[in-house]
């Protein structure tokens, strides 16, 4: 299934993907199901069960066109992200690739769905898009191996990795340049694991207007999500709706001399195969 966070009534509620066209909102078609990602995904079976049935039932449609779409998980409780994670854009950043994966967090609040405006902030205007494959959780766990990480993964994302590249590099972590307010956009839909055979063959592109930036592959990845699965798990627990995001390929726009770094009117469009395009503008912020 291709899962949606929808506006209803100033709350979000979930929607499955019917066709190009339609979504079937769950709040409808199945209102004893909970209204919020996290609490559908730690659900279980049990919700996934009975929102396949509510597509299968032909209820509750309602037309894509006319809804507002949220961020697929518009509440996360952790935000994690994976730093240079593509051997050519730890190349591209003039670094070393990693013999360990590195692991920073972007805050909660950075959450922006799709079609949100990414804010170019007053304070920088080095912001920089970054486009990234992501998994989320579908269940609470801790230590899990990486032959296991398959059990506890929910679905996939897109996830555009914003940066602001001057406060990143104003610290020895990079957190301060990866969790400001709107440079988190996700979406538009978490992708169930079970449609996605091979997480780890997708192509992954990224244009800024027409031009294309980025164009590779997640089989690149160095260290895949089974294995950023182990890693995390061992240090923390996991809960059903925490995002992680893979890191991006080279093509960034710091990466370019001289950088193009984003600005006022351009637009960012990110395409992983199977996952959706995820198309947010670049505004001023207000």
């Amino acid at each position: 299934m291709k899962l949606l966070s929808l506006l209803r009534d100033g709350k979000s509620a979930i929607g499955v993907l019917a066709d190009e066209e339609t979504v079937v909102d769950l709040s409808v078609a199945a209102p004893e199901l909970p209204r919020g990602m996290c609490r559908f995904l730690a659900a279980g079976e049990e919700a996934m069960d009975a929102a396949r049935r509510a597509l299968d039932s032909g209820g509750g449609r309602v037309p894509l066109a006319d809804q507002t779409l949220l961020a697929p998980v518009p509440k996360p409780r952790k935000f994690l992200a994976i730093g240079l994670n593509y051997a050519d854009h730890a190349a591209e950043s003039g670094q070393q690739t990693p013999k360990f994966p590195t692991v920073f967090n972007k805050q909660v609040t950075c959450v922006n769905g799709p079609g949100g405006a990414i804010h170019v902030p007053r304070a920088s205007s080095a912001v920089d898009y970054e486009g990234e494959f992501a998994f989320v959780v579908g269940r609470r766990c801790r230590g899990v191996a990486a032959a296991d990480a398959d059990s506890v993964i929910a679905g996939y994302t897109i996830v555009n990795d914003v940066s602001v590249r001057d406060w990143q590099l104003r610290s020895p972590t990079m957190t301060l340049g990866k969790g400001w307010d709107t440079h988190g956009p996700m979406g538009p839909y978490l992708v169930t694991a079970d449609e996605v055979e091979h997480p780890n063959a997708l192509g992954i592109r990224t244009w800024v207007n027409d031009e294309l930036r980025q164009d590779s592959n997640t089989r690149e990845l160095v260290f895949d999500c089974p294995k950023l699965v182990e890693t995390i798990s061992t240090m923390c627990t996991l809960e059903p709706g925490d995002v992680v995001t893979t890191g991006t390929p080279a093509g960034v726009g710091g990466g370019f001399r001289p950088p193009k770094f984003l600005a006022p009117g351009d637009v960012v469009r990110i395409e992983i195969e199977g996952l959706g395009v995820l198309e947010n503008p670049v505004v001023a912020e207000p």
